[in-house]
């Protein structure tokens, strides 16, 4: 049930360059044995298919620098986009060795999707402390600053990123973090997108996208990070969506509903060659409650209403359709 044998894959993204499908995905090694200390090692796979289902694994994309440097511990959760002068941008996240706790940004660029090349030039970009916490604000214990996802709305770029606001519940402070640019080189932060206390610690791996001629916010939150209110209703994290109106807002994420429970998680929507849109996820737990580590199959979304749902999918059973995941070569 995994992508790679020898490896744990979770967190992904994927670029349709209009002749195959690229995914790429954390990535770290089963030797480790205990799977909570893939975070610190991990690296960008990279493998790529004609439908979303039968994948070919290539050479790893991206590992972290020789250091030192603030991503010479691992590479996390990030978004890829073709820029205006054809090259391929990959904006990171990054974690040092030196400060393993802060998660900083920063861009590397590629021609073809398989070699890329760190953008030295670049400027690192960090969690403002007018709007978002830094280290030490709080218990938190990290300093979240994480998983770009970059889009064009208007004249300029938008980076929306999981942050956390200065003030609020411990739980509650999860908020779109933002940041604007006018070439995708010069980035200036700016004020969240959403407000805190709205229920969630965090909102990681944030995707926009239009489905269906509508827009849609995901993003995922584990059942232990969300707040006392919202776990006193429903303590189950998972994948959540939230329609809007605009692409920067601003979202009022205590609308926002789940997709799956936690033993999916860190979902991303993909279009495929039918022009239908899927979600797809890494396996996140088990039958037993172990971790897994896998990728998942396309599972197709539709809107109910004012609600984004997956076609099929029985979020009690944690079961979906054509739910294989293949080993590379099967």
């Amino acid at each position: 049930m995994h992508l790679l044998p020898d490896a744990w894959t979770w967190d992904m993204w994927f670029v349709d360059d209009g002749r195959q499908f690229h995914a790429f995905y954390l990535k770290a090694s089963r030797a480790l044995i205990d799977p909570e200390r893939r975070h610190l090692r991990a690296s960008v796979g990279h493998a790529v298919s004609d439908d979303l289902r039968t994948w070919t694994e290539l050479a790893d994309a991206f590992v972290p620098s020789d250091g030192p440097a603030f991503d010479d511990l691992a590479i996390w959760t990030g978004s890829m986009l073709r820029g205006p002068d054809g090259d391929w941008r990959f904006f990171y996240t990054g974690c040092s060795r030196a400060r393993p706790e802060v998660q900083r940004i920063s861009v590397a660029r590629s021609r073809d999707l398989v070699h890329w090349t760190r953008d030295t030039g670049a400027p690192v970009l960090e969690a403002d402390p007018t709007w978002y916490e830094k280290l030490g604000d709080s218990t938190w214990d990290n300093e979240t600053w994480r998983d770009p996802w970059v889009l064009r709305a208007g004249d300029e770029w938008h980076m929306l990123l999981t942050a956390r606001a200065r003030d609020g519940e411990l739980r509650g402070r999860g908020v779109v973090g933002h940041a604007v640019s006018a070439d995708l080189e010069h980035w200036d932060v700016r004020a969240p997108l959403s407000e805190p206390d709205t229920g969630f610690g965090q909102l990681e791996v944030l995707q926009l996208v239009e489905v269906e001629g509508r827009l849609v916010l995901l993003f995922s939150c584990l059942g232990a990070e969300l707040s006392d209110a919202r776990r006193a209703t429903d303590d189950r994290g998972g994948v959540w969506s939230l329609p809007v109106d605009s692409p920067t807002g601003p979202f009022d994420v205590g609308r926002a509903t789940r997709l799956t429970d936690h033993r999916w998680y860190a979902g991303r929507l993909v279009e495929d060659r039918a022009g239908r849109w899927n979600l797809m996820a890494f396996r996140n737990e088990g039958d037993d409650g172990a971790f897994v580590g896998g990728i998942g199959d396309p599972v197709p979304v539709t809107w109910d209403g004012e609600r984004l749902v997956l076609a099929g999918y029985d979020i009690s059973s944690g079961t979906a359709p054509h739910a294989r995941h293949r080993l590379t070569g099967e």
